[in-house]
């Protein structure tokens, strides 16, 4: 499973693919917990991908700005999320950068948006923010 470091590393990706602004961000939302389950389950076959992806990510940070990913400010994590999203990177990974930040936003979106009882959605807290209302 994931080291102490990589949840913070994971922690710090959720909240800038989904910050919190009026409505919580992909965090306090559940959406790590959402992915803890889906490490166990579905998602199982990915967790080697997001581990490598992960600490890419916090070499990444170390290597341009010699900080790790978690402790960077909002806008230089930001600046540093679309260079991996654009695949340019200036270090060595181990996976793909472009295919590990497209399958952390996937998941962190279906987690954000998905039934509570999934573990992402507290409270349908973003069912509430789009308006969407469960009926029957």
């Amino acid at each position: 499973m994931l080291s102490l470091q990589q949840i913070e590393i994971l922690q710090a990706l959720v909240n800038r693919l989904i910050p919190p602004d009026e409505d919580v961000g992909g965090w306090e939302a559940g959406v790590g917990e959402y992915l803890f389950r889906q490490f166990e389950t579905d998602l199982k076959h990915l967790l080697p991908l997001y581990l490598s992806g992960l600490d890419g990510l916090d070499k990444e940070a170390q290597f341009l700005h010699h900080q790790p990913f978690a402790q960077l400010s909002p806008e230089l994590q930001d600046d540093l999320l679309t260079q991996i999203e654009a695949g340019r990177v200036s270090s060595m990974w181990l996976v793909e950068p472009r295919l590990f930040f497209r399958l952390a936003a996937e998941h962190c979106a279906e987690g954000y948006y998905s039934d509570p009882g999934q573990g992402g959605n507290k409270g349908g807290v973003s069912w509430t923010m789009i308006g969407f209302q469960v009926r029957g």
